[in-house]
């Protein structure tokens, strides 16, 4: 990675363990799947893995435990072309792990033990992004806040355009307004940081507060983009998508968005070209199973 140039994420790191099961569990429910699935999962890495397989240059910040599960996560995110010199391995923890359940629709319910996730701070942050100019940095919420609000006070202080992902939702993201981060919130995460139901309303409230633009992800029903002046634009998703599994479709969201804002586009470009990433990620299983190419991606777009 160049000065002032390819993407850095910093975030989570998972091992995925998925059941697919008729329906998602009730309170006290139990359902029966076929057999247990593993994948690599983890919202951080998941954005890497989707930025880079877009052929954006990627760089990832983060840890795993001195465990199978630590050295399989690594493992994968090199075979996907990801810069790992800022993994962490941490001795005597283990590997954040997600349990995973999709119903016969593609919808999902996850969750997930941090581990060594929770051991990525703000000393960790500084010192992995020390001498790194990327032009564009995309954070997670899968990790302490105080690593989180490092990688956006450093990204600010450098003038390096700043992503961050809010899920899961915690308002003190919203103490960070002064930073001016680009929100890119989920209906419901953004439903918790404004109150607001509908996502265009959410966005727009998003925008206001931080004077810089915020996108919603509204699954099917696309995104919502809104500017800091009022302006906003819903951007559809394409039609005609056959959905498998629908874990790591925010995790694609952002990871192209990323990409795409490191390669100089605009906030709607970036987004129109996320929407379409997304919708390919679900037509198969596994966070990471139908993450696109770049060449996926402009087919879909062609389609609109």
């Amino acid at each position: 990675m160049t000065a002032a140039s390819g993407l850095i994420v910093v975030g989570s790191v998972n091992v995925d363990l998925v059941v697919r099961a008729p329906q998602l569990p009730r309170p006290g429910e139990t359902v029966l799947g076929r057999r247990v699935e593993r994948f690599g999962g983890g919202k951080g890495a998941n954005a890497a893995v989707a930025a880079a397989r877009l052929g954006q240059a990627v760089a990832f910040v983060g840890a795993v435990g001195d465990d199978a599960f630590g050295e399989e996560a690594r493992a994968g995110l090199v075979a996907e072309g990801v810069e790992t010199g800022a993994l962490r391995t941490l001795a005597g923890e283990a590997t954040g792990a997600a349990l995973i359940v999709v119903d016969e629709r593609g919808e999902n319910q996850i969750a997930v033990g941090a581990g060594a996730n929770e051991a990525v701070g703000s000393r960790l942050v500084a010192e992995a992004l020390e001498g790194r100019s990327p032009a564009c940095i995309l954070v997670s919420m899968e990790i302490p806040f105080d690593a989180v609000a490092a990688t956006v006070e450093i990204g600010r202080r450098r003038g390096i355009p700043l992503i961050v992902n809010p899920a899961p939702a915690d308002p003190r993201i919203l103490n960070l307004s002064a930073l001016r981060p680009i929100l890119t919130p989920n209906a419901h995460e953004a439903v918790a940081l404004t109150g607001e139901d509908d996502p265009a309303a959410a966005a727009v409230a998003l925008a206001g507060h931080n004077g810089a633009p915020a996108v919603v992800t509204a699954g099917a029903a696309g995104v919502h983009v809104a500017l800091p002046d009022g302006r906003g634009m819903a951007i559809p998703a394409p039609a005609g998508i056959n959905v498998r599994d629908t874990t790591g479709a925010g995790d694609t969201f952002n990871g192209a968005l990323g990409a795409r804002i490191a390669d100089g586009s605009g906030i709607m470009d970036a987004a129109a070209f996320a929407v379409a990433a997304a919708a390919c990620a679900v037509r198969a299983d596994g966070a990471r199973g139908g993450m696109p190419s770049r060449a996926d991606v402009e087919t879909v777009l062609h389609l609109r």
